[in-house]
């Protein structure tokens, strides 16, 4: 190849458009810090830092990533979905710690991961939504049109409920594979972050921050990189799959 020609090679490969957007949601921020952990974990930091080794990790894919924040701040959840909606985005991945309360955090841990459903797949999916659900219930004003209220309007594109529930069966295999966590399921409920999305959307609770050694974990680069390799993984897993 000339010079000439490898010169508008590299031109046209810089110019083209990435392989699919994805719309990355580190969950909380600001005044609204999530779950803590035995150690002082807090779960606004750790799904940040996890949230930015995702990204890396998709661009390397091909990807181009948006993340709804980037540092310490609120973000009204209803805002999340609506910015992956205003880029037409390929798909949303809105990325969390799961806690559990009295005796029983000593004992639970392990991955789940959830797609949209007007209905909790049963009471534990039901008391996770209520607790990610509770930064909007507390702070953040009331739409007209509210979000969940209007949840079976938000399921009418059943194309995009049909690829959220591949996606998170992609994704959640690949962590669970990669990081030898408990298998805790692919599970629906009805979550404010995710009503609205118009593409593959999915909560990702990567891990029990409420649990000693696993909130130990998930505050490791290392881990952190596992678990991020294991999203983009699971990403790529789903668009093999996708119709062309």
């Amino acid at each position: 190849m000339t010079a000439a020609g490898l010169l508008l090679a590299l031109a046209a490969a810089a110019s083209s458009p990435p392989a699919f957007l994805a719309v990355v949601d580190p969950g909380h921020g600001g005044e609204r810090e999530g779950a803590s952990g035995p150690g002082g974990q807090k779960e606004k930091q750790l799904t940040l830092q996890i949230a930015r080794r995702v990204a890396k990790r998709l661009e390397k894919a091909g990807g181009r990533v948006v993340m709804t924040r980037t540092r310490d701040e609120d973000v009204p959840l209803a805002q999340r979905a609506a910015m992956a909606n205003a880029r037409q985005a390929d798909l949303f991945l809105s990325i969390h710690l799961n806690s559990m309360p009295g005796r029983a955090r000593q004992g639970t841990a392990g991955i789940e991961t959830y797609f949209l459903s007007a209905d909790a797949s049963d009471a534990s999916a039901k008391a996770v939504a209520a607790r990610e659900n509770a930064d909007r219930l507390a702070g953040e004003e009331r739409d007209p049109e509210d979000p969940v209220a209007g949840i079976l309007d938000s399921l009418g594109d059943a194309q995009a409920l049909a690829e959220s529930s591949r996606l998170a069966y992609a994704i959640h295999e690949r962590l669970v594979g990669r990081v030898k966590a408990d298998d805790r399921g692919v599970k629906q409920a009805p979550f404010y972050v995710l009503a609205g999305a118009r593409m593959a959307a999915v909560l990702l609770e990567v891990g029990f921050i409420s649990h000693p050694g696993e909130a130990k974990k998930l505050a490791q680069p290392a881990y952190q990189e596992e678990l991020a390799a294991a999203v983009a993984e699971g990403v790529l897993d789903w668009r093999k799959g996708q119709q062309p």
